[in-house]
């Protein structure tokens, strides 16, 4: 097929896709869709490279990216203002989170780059204001899951577009060892992996969901175009070049606890809140741990995912970043004002999100991070006597991010897609409970 012929079919089947949506989500309004955009944004690449003006120093600012976040917050603040947002309540019942976002704040004071740190807060703002959009919504609920869905069903098709038909734009080739990776609409591949793990956990719990509803036949068709994404999904995931050993384990850990959960309710057996509470603190003392001891401590995982014990050259990365790290363990170096290619230009990143919080926060900040996904779990399973298929979604993801975050970074930044989901999640709770 030729590649404009393609093109074009992919962007009429994504129309289809989004109308489609649009016939079922008839509670949530247009405005959702400013929201739809910044997702869909903030899950790809930045328009800086797909224009191939990308600077790889993280103080060198995209003024396109720059215009795009700037007109997307003026929007979004427009929208939250003539709603009449209620803020009182938002942050009375987010305190972990309020005060997290404000440590952020203050770190920028022990910055040696604060005016770059403040303007890269400025996206965390903007993720916080995007949940905003969406609690005013009649339904804050149905507005998160029709985001979700719109941005996959934009971000997969068009991936899958780009590593068949235009390779230029879809396919890379590691710095290292010169390996061709899919990578699709995202900046590199374990970026894809993710994308294509998150939409495949949302799609089957959707599918789900809707099996259970006694009105689904009116939603066979969407049923059917799910299943179709989800097995382009599947193929971007395990497909030759594009693996994700991480993005796997995440899928495969988030679908573990979503069976588990359900087995739970159909036998009846309530989660224990204390003991649940104590498992997730331990999976971020082992997420923490790994970067300080340099591999993962459980055996030989990494080789049986396809792996070397180095984690693909994350153990050198660890050795380098942790002493840097430890230089300022307290309060950290303030938000955003430690990168990694200060130590490489190798090095994109940590590859640990703990880490990265560590070095950006210290362990005070990685405290408060903690405390707000307990915070936020506690939340998910008083839950389970609402709104159990909610509830599910909700504990799951928090697992996935957790376990994600042990070889790759989105803990530090609410501007990550995983991220500024478990915040929405959170917030739409006392938005539901409000109500």
């Amino acid at each position: 097929m030729l590649p404009a012929l393609a093109l074009l079919i992919c962007i009429g089947f994504v129309l289809f896709l989004l109308r489609l949506d649009c016939k079922h989500s008839r509670d949530v309004t247009r405005a959702a869709w400013i929201t739809t955009i910044w997702m869909a944004y903030a899950a790809s690449r930045s328009l800086a490279q797909w224009f191939g003006s990308y600077s790889t120093d993280p103080e060198i600012a995209s003024p396109i990216d720059r215009t795009l976040s700037i007109l997307l917050l003026i929007i979004a603040l427009r929208l939250v203002i003539r709603r009449e947002f209620p803020w009182t309540n938002t942050i009375k019942d987010n305190a972990p989170l309020i005060v997290l976002l404000g440590f952020m704040l203050v770190s920028i004071l022990w910055s040696n780059i604060p005016f770059i740190a403040f303007k890269r807060l400025i996206k965390e703002i903007l993720a916080f204001i995007m949940g905003m959009v969406l609690l005013t919504e009649k339904d804050p609920r149905q507005a998160i899951q029709s985001v979700l869905r719109r941005t996959i069903y934009i971000l997969i098709p068009f991936s899958v577009l780009l590593v068949r038909y235009f390779p230029r734009y879809g396919v890379a080739y590691h710095s290292w060892s010169g390996q061709k990776m899919w990578i699709g609409v995202c900046d590199q591949k374990n970026g894809l992996g993710m994308l294509a793990s998150i939409a495949v956990f949302f799609l089957i719990w959707s599918i789900s969901r809707r099996w259970h509803r006694p009105d689904r036949a009116g939603f066979r068709y969407q049923t059917l175009v799910d299943m179709l994404i989800l097995i382009a999904a599947l193929w971007l995931l395990k497909g030759p070049g594009s693996y994700s050993a991480t993005a796997v384990v995440t899928l495969a850990a988030g679908l573990s606890c979503y069976i588990g959960l359900w087995l739970m309710k159909k036998i009846k057996i309530a989660m224990n809140p204390h003991i649940s509470v104590v498992i997730l603190a331990l999976i971020i003392i082992y997420g923490t741990a790994v970067p300080f001891i340099g591999r993962l401590p459980a055996g030989d995982i990494s080789s049986g995912l396809g792996r070397d014990s180095s984690l693909t050259g994350r153990s050198e990365i660890w050795a380098d970043l942790v002493p840097a790290a430890m230089s300022r363990p307290i309060l950290g170096h303030g938000f955003f004002s430690f990168s990694a290619r200060k130590i490489s230009k190798q090095y994109a990143n940590s590859h640990n999100g703990y880490l990265e919080v560590i070095l950006g926060l210290g362990f005070v900040g990685l405290f408060l991070v903690s405390v707000f996904v307990l915070s936020s779990f506690r939340k998910a399973q008083r839950e389970l006597r609402f709104e159990y298929d909610w509830a599910v979604l909700w504990i799951c993801w928090i697992i996935m991010v957790l376990l994600n975050n042990i070889t790759e970074s989105t803990l530090h930044s609410f501007s990550s897609v995983t991220m500024a989901v478990l915040m929405w999640l959170t917030i739409s709770y006392n938005s539901r409970a409000g109500s």
